[in-house]
């Protein structure tokens, strides 16, 4: 990507901008963890026992929700028009890897994405929404540094 591409800063570059987030868990020896997000309240437990998504769902979940803010921050500063964002998530995981099994790693092997915006924009505006949210999605950018194989599918779909 050039740096032309690259939309400008939405704060000063010059001073840090730094945040903390918080989450506190419970879990009663089992597989289901009960967390506070703020005043949210989020479970996760694995499939066998069914009373939330498992964390490796909620790790693709992350990444959608991610990927919709980011994509509403880039729009907004390239006053991109959109109506919606279609999105899904698959990924691989060896199951050997959190169970143990040396040289098998315990988290996703890859990840597709696909990604629809609904808009009436052209396509080199698109273009360049696309590669400004691959740049700046944090949750996308903790997979690719994980040396996760993310694939993304793009669609503009036009009202």
């Amino acid at each position: 990507m050039s740096d032309n591409d690259l939309l400008p800063p939405s704060v000063d570059p010059n001073t840090k901008a730094l945040g903390i987030r918080r989450v506190s868990a419970r879990n009663e020896a089992s597989t289901r963890s009960v967390m506070m997000v703020r005043n949210h309240v989020v479970i996760t437990d694995e499939k066998e026992s069914n009373t939330g998504p498992t964390p490796l769902e909620m790790t693709l979940s992350s990444l959608l929700g991610c990927e919709g803010v980011i994509i509403n921050r880039c729009a907004e500063a390239m006053q991109f028009s959109y109506t919606a964002v279609d999105m899904e998530a698959d990924g691989e995981v060896d199951q050997r890897g959190s169970r143990g099994v040396q040289g098998v790693r315990p988290y996703f092997n890859w990840v597709k994405l696909r990604i629809r915006v609904h808009t009436d924009e052209p396509q080199d505006r698109f273009d360049r929404l696309t590669r400004n949210v691959e740049y700046r999605c944090p949750v996308m950018n903790l997979f690719k540094s994980a040396d996760v194989d993310v694939q993304i599918t793009w669609e503009r779909v036009t009202p």
